[in-house]
């Protein structure tokens, strides 16, 4: 028997990346674009939910314009908070489990050291409490469900950090970066795959442990030294490479202050599931092969 998923946001990062895994034999996904279903249209959600007897369905579909949010509160909060809702809803009238992504900004980064699961969430912009309440709208609407909270996402599609030094170095002589925010760069392809174990051992297990779990890769960096990275992997695959130089935050004005720390420790997810993700700068080079190439071989 075919089992089914139902993948909202398929054309994000992270949804791009769900539909190239490899599922394995038997699994069919389903990834609606936003204009075949819109996920703030309660009626719209209830009948996609309806339609099929799904296995699983995995919400990647998010506001995520961080500083427009501030001034398009009503947005954000629809598509964050709201459509979350009406997904926990449907699906737990279904029996259907609702793997939902959230994000490093429900925290307000001023604590020390990796934040567990468990810490108080303290949003800091109208994008980390939208995200907040679609966390509390899953794990109350819906028995069945996993919240999964990314940071740093990067990938070879759309548009993302490593995109964007890369192509800034193809246009300046120098690139200045914030060095006083930390945090764990993420692949969409390793959270994909975490995803992608979750919904499937919800799928398989009525027993699956519910809750809340945070996916990033191993270990942290700052901004600045992730940039520097970047430049020396892409000087290594004979691509143009230029300096980085640290500028503190404070030079570097946007309408919301970004979390100083945003690691997120993985212990639960590891516990829960097994999987133990990979260092950032391991899936950093698989990220670079994909955009520039194989490194340039030693003579």
């Amino acid at each position: 028997m075919t089992r089914e998923i139902l993948v909202l946001g398929g054309g994000g990062q992270v949804g791009t990346e769900l539909q190239r895994q490899s599922w394995g034999d038997g699994v069919a996904i389903h990834a609606p674009t936003r204009d075949a279903l819109d996920i703030t249209d309660e009626a719209a959600v209830a009948r996609a939910v309806a339609e099929r007897p799904f296995a699983a369905v995995i919400n990647t579909a998010a506001y995520t314009a961080v500083d427009k949010a501030e001034s398009d509160v009503a947005a954000a909060w629809r598509l964050n908070a709201l459509a979350p809702a009406y997904l926990a809803a449907e699906t737990a009238k279904a029996g259907i489990p609702l793997i939902h992504v959230s994000t490093d900004y429900v925290f307000d980064g001023s604590g020390t050291g990796a934040y567990a699961t468990d810490a108080p969430v303290r949003p800091v912009s109208v994008y980390g409490a939208s995200k907040a309440a679609g966390e509390m709208a899953v794990r109350t609407g819906n028995p069945r469900h996993a919240v999964v909270r990314t940071a740093w996402v990067v990938s070879p599609h759309r548009a993302n950090f490593v995109k964007t030094m890369l192509r800034l170095a193809g246009e300046r002589d120098k690139l200045t970066v914030v060095d006083d925010q930390r945090g764990c760069p993420t692949s969409a392809g390793d959270l994909a795959a975490a995803l992608v174990a979750i919904a499937l051992r919800f799928a398989e297990d009525p027993a699956a442990p519910a809750g809340t779990y945070h996916c990033v890769n191993a270990g942290a960096t700052t901004w600045y030294d992730f940039a520097g990275a970047i430049m020396a992997g892409a000087a290594s695959r004979g691509a143009r490479s230029v300096p980085v130089e640290p500028i503190p935050s404070t030079a570097f004005k946007t309408p919301v202050t970004r979390p100083a720390n945003s690691e997120l420790s993985t212990e639960t997810l590891t516990a829960a599931f097994g999987l133990t993700p990979r260092p950032w700068q391991v899936a950093l080079d698989d990220i670079l092969d994909q955009l520039i190439g194989p490194r340039a071989k030693q003579a």
